[in-house]
């Protein structure tokens, strides 16, 4: 047990190896980093490409209601909703994904 002291005293003394992240010390993203999807239901018109070429399934398209769904904790941030919608309507922020307590969904009412 003796041969910890020093290691245990250098780690009293010395600072924290983590980030407090949502707290403090926030870095600015890579570049070419990937963020959260984002939807202008005015330019979206339902027509269901990015929901079939997503990998995870996190987005939804439903006619009959008008509404896109999007689920952040499901989502990898692949980019691939993006480059297939023909209008332009889904982007990507290039920001970090802030820290959430629990997992909800999103859901658009695209108008008419």
């Amino acid at each position: 047990m003796a041969w910890m002291l020093p290691t245990i005293i250098r780690n009293l003394f010395s600072r924290p190896a983590t980030r407090r992240y949502p707290f403090k010390d926030i870095r600015e993203p890579s570049p070419g980093y990937r963020g959260k999807i984002y939807l202008d239901p005015n330019k979206c018109d339902l027509s269901g490409d990015c929901a079939r070429v997503c990998p995870s399934a996190a987005i939804e398209v439903s006619l009959e209601n008008r509404q896109w769904t999007y689920h952040p904790f499901r989502c990898v941030y692949c980019g691939a909703c993006m480059q297939i919608c023909p209008q332009r309507a889904i982007t990507q922020d290039k920001h970090y994904t802030r820290p959430a307590v629990a997992k909800g969904i999103e859901v658009v009412d695209v108008p008419l």
